[in-house]
């Protein structure tokens, strides 16, 4: 059985379920809405046009529906819709037609049902890689790492927070290569042992990966690394990822760009579609006064 329901501003056909679970035929998680609003205003916040956009696990497809229907007309040369799945795949093209777009004769559109990983390596590279899995992020990080371009935005979403904020320690060194410490910042610990696995991954590639927004919400974390290409770059990341508090190693450089912070947060308010959402407003709000904060 399945179910219309909307979503910033597309429609959406998804399975009914009593509950939110990888067994779902096809998975789809409302709560996760703010994380994808999130990335619609960040892309539409910076100074980045015509990309080329990879969604490797997209479900249903409402990441890059949204992504169609909400950037800015100049922000999209390509984005590339993929799925293991065929039921996923299905669904995806009847959920692009529930929102007036048609994938055969829309060139912007190109839709994949192919492994995550293959579906990346054989690609020449992308602008905006977006990582959403269910639980780690572990599998897809090598793949990302290597296609992302010089100054693309990588995402990633980590739903593991449990290693992560150390109730298993142990699983965390074993994913995350870093000791994890439950107490009262072990949020914040556990997105900069994120960040710097990712990091560690992209420097073997020279590629250095800056976060330009992170956050810790609900049972995810999630972070926006920009990529600078050169073996300098990559020397000045690793010198920045050290144990703090007997905890780590981590990243201890700054989570955010400030000054995309505040854009995003001018924007939101500023857009019909954003300024009702008073949970987005308030989130953005700490968030451009977490930025401000010196982590050095």
């Amino acid at each position: 059985m399945y179910q219309i329901i909307k979503e910033g501003l597309i429609k959406l056909k998804i399975p009914q379920s009593k509950k939110i679970s990888k067994e779902m035929p096809v998975f789809y998680n409302p709560v996760m809405s703010l994380n994808r609003d999130i990335s619609i205003l960040l892309l539409n916040s910076i100074n980045k046009t015509n990309m080329q956009i990879a969604d490797p696990l997209a479900a249903t497809g409402v990441r890059s529906i949204r992504l169609l229907k909400e950037l800015r007309k100049d922000k999209i040369k390509k984005i590339y819709i993929n799925d293991y799945n065929k039921g996923a795949i299905k669904l995806i093209i009847e959920n692009l037609a529930l929102n007036k777009f048609n994938h055969k004769e829309n060139q912007k559109i190109e839709i994949k049902c192919i492994d995550a990983n293959l579906f990346l390596l054989n690609s020449s590279g992308f602008d905006y890689i977006d990582i959403d899995p269910f639980g780690t992020p572990n599998p897809f990080l090598d793949a990302a790492c290597k296609r992302i371009a010089r100054n693309g935005i990588l995402a990633v979403t980590a739903t593991d927070t449990s290693a992560l904020c150390g109730t298993f320690p142990k699983a965390c060194v074993r994913k995350y290569w870093a000791t994890p410490r439950k107490d009262a910042v072990m949020h914040e610990t556990g997105l900069r042992i994120l960040i710097r696995k990712i990091q560690l991954i992209a420097a073997q590639y020279n590629k250095a990966l800056f976060p330009i927004f992170s956050y810790s919400k609900e049972h995810y974390m999630r972070v926006f690394l920009k990529n600078q290409k050169g073996k300098n770059e990559v020397d000045n990341i690793l010198k920045q990822i050290k144990m703090f508090n007997d905890a780590g190693p981590m990243w201890i450089g700054n989570l955010w760009d400030e000054n995309l912070v505040n854009k995003m947060h001018k924007n939101a308010s500023e857009k019909i579609i954003f300024n009702k959402n008073s949970l987005l407003l308030n989130f953005l709000k700490i968030m451009t006064e977490e930025s401000k904060i010196n982590t050095v």
